[in-house]
């Protein structure tokens, strides 16, 4: 499968994502809602650092299984209970994106939410990927 990053230059420059991503070929993988929560169920971190790299482990370990890679993600979706939080973290979540993910970013979106599924998660991501 081929994914390309568009970023026209009519647009902001884009600072941890993709303003559109196109795939062709291959299959689409929906990813579930991803929290911190570990292969026992328990939640995993106290701040949003934390759990949201354990949540993007989650992620990119169901990628993985579908036989996908962090640069065949396509769409992630954050979800954070506190988002000016979030944004006063970016840069570290970007350290953290870079480290599990690397540079290839796809298409973002940040939603506020008031509380998650699991009732201590800060953060929760879900995603499309493109997978040959």
């Amino acid at each position: 499968m081929s994914v390309e990053r568009i970023n026209p230059a009519e647009l902001s420059p884009p600072t941890g994502f993709s303003h559109a991503v196109t795939a062709t070929g291959g299959r689409l993988v929906l990813l579930a809602g991803q929290t911190s929560l570990d292969g026992d169920g328990k939640l995993v971190g106290s701040t949003l650092p934390e759990q949201f790299e354990q949540a993007l482990t989650n992620l990119l370990t169901a990628l993985a299984a579908a036989g996908g890679t962090p640069s065949d993600l396509a769409r992630v979706t954050v979800y954070a209970t506190d988002v000016a939080d979030y944004r006063e973290r970016a840069p570290e979540l970007g350290r953290i994106w870079h480290r599990l993910a690397g540079r290839d970013y796809p298409a973002m979106a940040v939603i506020g939410a008031v509380r998650l599924w699991d009732e201590q998660a800060l953060v929760e991501l879900d995603g499309i990927a493109a997978v040959d």
